[in-house]
């Protein structure tokens, strides 16, 4: 059986084996292989160029200088064009190329090692029975151009399945990152809902509790449930004055700005209303504005109502006059015609008509809050006062700025410490509440003689003003509310010399309904219990008079004179 090689390819010119070396592959990714020559003894050095310098082409040296190949030129330069299977390049299917031998070759041609030898065509490799048999190459300067064309496919030829793998890629990529950007913008837009849905229930959840319409909850303020106590409630109060510069009389109301119950009220004080000035004497509110000033008023008041005042605001009717105006006239519910004062002349028509929501310019208001008609009690002009003060409230503004501004633009001068920014800020807020329907006017009751009961004013005193809630200073006498059950009238002045005598405050405490036979002392706290002790050892009264029960508001100890009452027995 024959060798794989031919005769003649098995050994070389010297007796030993062939060597080959690979050159490249075929279209098909078969290796082509180059038979190197065997060294001679004058071994020359290897060019990877394909110079082989001083080497005769036969193998052997004549002993004549022989040419030297030209250096393989990978550009196809050296004035020919280049050639891929040319003399100087290499035949993929092992056949030399026409007009010459491979330079620096043995003349043999270059053969893959599978073929039965070097002028046999190339043999087929078996390939899967779904590729199609590839034609054979085309020999000599086509197959040359068929190469060369082959050669270059892949610069000329572009890749389109490539081009489309990319597309594909950039679009499932971007087609992500919409989704991706999508998703964010619906959980962004979740996120948002539920912050407004939150906000919206808890809101409402809030305007139910405070407007007690929540069920099982109580409103702040309201009369059930968890209710803060009326002395515990924060109250800003002012007192007003109004002085009548033509008839020089005047009347007087406290502002009550209640921070709590979110509340406001005008109380209305009559002119008859007891007080007890530093000396322990019994004077009226009327008498203690004319004689005692307005800080002096402002003390009293806090001892027989048992309040804080903040301030004192002298409103003389020049300045109410212009108030109204300025905040551009008002609208009440005139209860009588009032005539012009300015007018003598009788049967000329009303200044003020009686009517609902009758517009009235300060003229007007001035002339209806000091109207007192025939056979009137003070509390009737009292009350129209107090419609004045609310209407002039509902069309001031709310704003404290705005508000401070009207009150310098009357350009008064107020009474220690009560500022102009004070006074605005305060009549803001009450401008608020009446604008809210949050506010009323009430009058404090008062007995024939001006003085305070339990029945007829705690609920003012206690609920509007917060009165019970406030003690004495430290070191300040003990307030004693005198009621005289004796059936003599001179026991009530007995009784008040020796209490002052002894130290404590006197408080008229007027006339008992009826004659009592035993006296009594009372006090409603514990800790006033050893000063009702004290107040009937001074006025020479039993120990077992001394109880617990109610005393009338502004007192800490009441003392009901009965017919066992001795003056002068202390």
């Amino acid at each position: 059986m024959n060798d794989r090689y031919e005769a003649g390819y098995g050994d070389d010119q010297y007796g030993g084996e062939d060597q080959y070396e690979i050159v490249g592959y075929d279209d098909y990714g078969r290796p082509v292989y180059q038979q190197v020559p065997s060294r001679s003894p004058q071994q020359q050095t290897y060019d990877p160029y394909g110079q082989r310098q001083g080497y005769p082409q036969g193998g052997y040296d004549t002993g004549q200088q022989q040419p030297i190949p030209p250096a393989y030129d990978p550009y196809g330069q050296q004035g020919a064009p280049y050639d891929p299977y040319g003399a100087g390049g290499h035949d993929p299917y092992g056949q030399a190329a026409a007009g010459g031998q491979q330079p620096g070759g043995t003349g043999q041609t270059a053969y893959i090692p599978q073929q039965s030898g070097p002028d046999a065509r190339p043999q087929q490799r078996s390939r899967p029975p779904e590729e199609p048999d590839a034609p054979a190459p085309p020999a000599g300067p086509e197959r040359q151009e068929a190469g060369e064309e082959e050669q270059f496919a892949f610069v000329e030829e572009p890749d389109g399945e490539s081009e489309d793998v990319i597309d594909w890629l950039k679009f499932t990529e971007n087609r992500t990152e919409r989704r991706e950007e999508a998703r964010r913008r619906a959980r962004g837009r979740i996120i948002a809902l539920g912050v407004v849905l939150a906000l919206v229930v808890t809101g409402g959840v809030g305007y139910l509790w405070y407007a007690g319409k929540l069920p099982g909850v109580s409103s702040p303020g309201s009369a059930t449930g968890t209710t803060v106590a009326a002395g515990a409630q924060k109250r800003d109060v002012i007192v007003v004055h109004l002085h009548n510069t033509g008839k020089r009389d005047t009347s007087t109301v406290l502002l009550v700005d209640n921070a709590t119950t979110k509340r406001g009220t005008t109380v209305l004080l009559p002119n008859s209303l007891a007080l007890t000035d530093d000396s322990g004497t019994t004077t009226t509110l009327a008498k203690s504005v004319d004689d005692d000033g307005s800080s002096g008023t402002r003390d009293q008041l806090d001892t027989v109502l048992g309040t804080d005042i903040q301030g004192t605001w002298r409103l003389d009717t020049p300045y109410l006059q212009n108030l109204v105006e300025l905040v551009g006239n008002i609208e009440i519910d005139t209860d009588t015609d009032v005539p012009d004062p300015d007018t003598k002349k009788k049967g000329s028509a009303p200044l003020v008509h009686q009517g609902k929501a009758q517009t009235l310019s300060g003229k007007m208001a001035v002339a209806y809050a000091t109207y007192r008609g025939p056979g009137e009690t003070e509390n009737a002009q009292l009350a129209r006062f107090g419609q004045v003060m609310q209407g002039a409230l509902r069309k001031l503004s709310s704003d404290p700025s705005a508000a401070t501004t009207t009150v310098q633009t009357l350009a008064q001068i107020l009474d220690p410490p009560l500022t102009d920014k004070d006074l605005g800020t305060f009549l803001a807020k009450l401008a608020d509440l009446a604008k809210g329907g949050k506010y009323r006017t009430v009058p404090l009751p008062v007995q024939t003689d001006g003085t305070l009961t339990a029945g007829t004013s705690d609920s003012v005193v206690k609920d509007v003003l917060g009165g019970t809630a406030k003690s004495p200073d430290a070191g300040s006498a003990v307030r004693v509310a005198v009621q005289n059950a004796t059936g003599a009238k001179d026991d009530t002045e007995k009784a008040r010399v020796t209490l002052l005598g002894g130290g404590f405050g006197f408080i008229e405490g007027g006339a008992a309904s009826g004659a009592e036979a035993a006296s009594e002392v009372v006090y409603s706290d514990a800790a006033d219990k050893q000063n009702a002790v004290e107040v009937a050892k001074t006025l020479g009264l039993p120990a077992g008079s001394v109880t617990k029960g109610a005393v009338s508001s502004g007192a800490d100890v009441l003392v009901v004179l009965g017919q066992d009452y001795r003056p002068g027995a202390s």
